[in-house]
């Protein structure tokens, strides 16, 4: 599974899904119905999960576009049996097996399996899962096993029970560093855009797996100044110049997803040359010190995270992880696939 929410980790929900679809990714993983709905209108063919809450009144119109769903709750599965569906409804039920997120815990299994035993003509129980919440150590993997093992009584009640459904543990972690929670599909979500989960991952096993970040983020310069040493420069004179100056602004700001916390501290990339932020990083807008970098024109290309400037680096000034400054990316910023 491809799993494409939040945008596709920002990389844009429909282009990338395509481009999964091509090279023959057998599902797709999203978050919200209208996630789901977006992709089949698009023209996307290929299984599709909808991994977090679908709103009962949306799940007329999924049903209708053969979108799988995540059941979770014994309320949410007991308001969906109310419902007289045209259609049979598709549903992968969660497994709470420790991570006290979605799911329902082991000892409710056999409850769920009496109430849908009563609607099961309505009802296909297409796959059961569970997600790990400490699978990003390799040398520390009690916590992961001891949900594994949990799953897998799960699994049996459910068998014992009658029925064969498509069993999913691992996503990018999992699947790395506890090959055994494989089973018959992995949910890849931060892997497949070239990010690893966790830098001790990576420590361990960067010279095993190549994984190379697919998307570079660019603005352009849009305008070019000279300041004088000593002036102040952006929102509440965050920066002033050591000397006399040559800055550069860019159409680019925490609105877009270029995060505040950035402010003074990270550096962009034009002509193959690091040019410092200068100041607080505003809405819309950030400037930066091309003093040292020659010929520097407006409508230059600025790189703002690359293969230098790496979002594992960005993660680290903001004080977060490379999944949030990849999703947080604005959807109206144009994705361009060469």
């Amino acid at each position: 599974m491809s799993v494409v929410k939040s945008n596709a980790y920002g990389h844009g929900l429909v282009d990338f899904s395509k481009e999964m679809e091509k090279l023959g990714i057998d599902w797709l993983g999203v978050d919200s119905s209208l996630e789901a709905l977006a992709l089949r209108k698009a023209g996307i063919k290929k299984p599709i999960l909808v991994l977090g809450y679908t709103p009962e009144e949306n799940i007329l119109e999924v049903i209708k576009k053969n979108i799988s769903v995540t059941v979770s709750s014994l309320e949410y599965l007991e308001n969906l049996l109310r419902q007289n569906f045209p259609k049979i409804i598709k549903i992968h039920l969660k497994i709470d097996t420790g991570m006290h997120r979605q799911g329902f815990l082991p000892n409710e299994l056999p409850k769920l399996l009496k109430v849908l035993k009563k609607k099961r003509k309505n009802f296909m129980i297409e796959g059961v899962y569970t997600h790990f919440a400490n699978a990003k150590n390799p040398e520390e993997l009690s916590d992961t096993k001891k949900q594994f093992s949990l799953f897998k009584e799960s699994i049996k009640i459910i068998e014992n029970a009658g029925l064969n459904p498509i069993k999913h543990a691992a996503a990018t972690g999992g699947s790395i560093i506890f090959p055994e929670s494989k089973m018959d599909m992995m949910r890849i979500g931060i892997g497949l855009y070239g990010l690893w989960p966790s830098e001790k991952i990576k420590e361990k096993f960067e010279k095993k797996i190549a994984l190379r970040p697919v998307m570079t983020w660019k603005t352009i310069i849009s305008e070019i100044k000279k300041i004088p040493k000593g002036e102040g420069i952006g929102y509440n004179f965050t920066a002033k110049t050591s000397r006399d100056s040559k800055i550069a602004i860019l159409p680019i700001g925490y609105w877009h997803g270029y995060n505040r916390l950035f402010s003074n501290k990270t550096k962009v990339e034009v002509r193959g040359k690091h040019a410092k932020i200068l100041g607080t990083v505003s809405m819309d807008m950030a400037i930066i010190d091309v003093t040292d970098i020659r010929g520097v024109k407006t409508r230059d290309e600025v790189v703002l995270m690359g293969e230098n400037i790496t979002a594992d680096n960005l993660a680290k000034i903001a004080r977060t992880v490379n999944y949030e400054i990849i999703t947080r990316l604005n959807s109206r910023i144009k994705r361009i696939y060469l």
